[in-house]
């Protein structure tokens, strides 16, 4: 029985992500202000130095799906674009002591 709970719960959220079909559930204001908040992200990792390589690209992905009226996608991409910007600011901030100790 215990091995059967963690499936079941797994299969209950599986099916559910499926039934939500393709229908979009962000709107040009979640795609603009999730594109905004990966920029400014963004921008604080280029000061430090330390901006990904892709993730630019990936904001002008986000940018392009926002203007076609791809808003889940935009808010997806740019959701992505964020989330390497923080661990590119947190990646330059645990190494900038980095260095050989000799």
């Amino acid at each position: 029985m215990k091995k059967f709970i963690p499936f079941a719960v797994a299969a209950a959220f599986t099916l559910g992500a499926c039934a939500t079909g393709g229908d979009s559930t962000h709107t040009a204001q979640d795609a603009e202000s999730a594109i905004m908040a990966a920029e400014v992200e963004s921008s604080r990792a280029a000061k430090l130095g330390n901006e990904w390589r892709d993730t630019g690209k990936i904001l002008e992905e986000a940018q392009a799906a926002a203007k076609e009226g791809k808003y889940d996608d935009a808010v997806k991409l740019a959701n992505k674009a964020k989330e390497q910007s923080s661990d590119a600011i947190a990646q330059a901030e645990s190494q900038k002591n980095a260095g050989p100790h000799l």
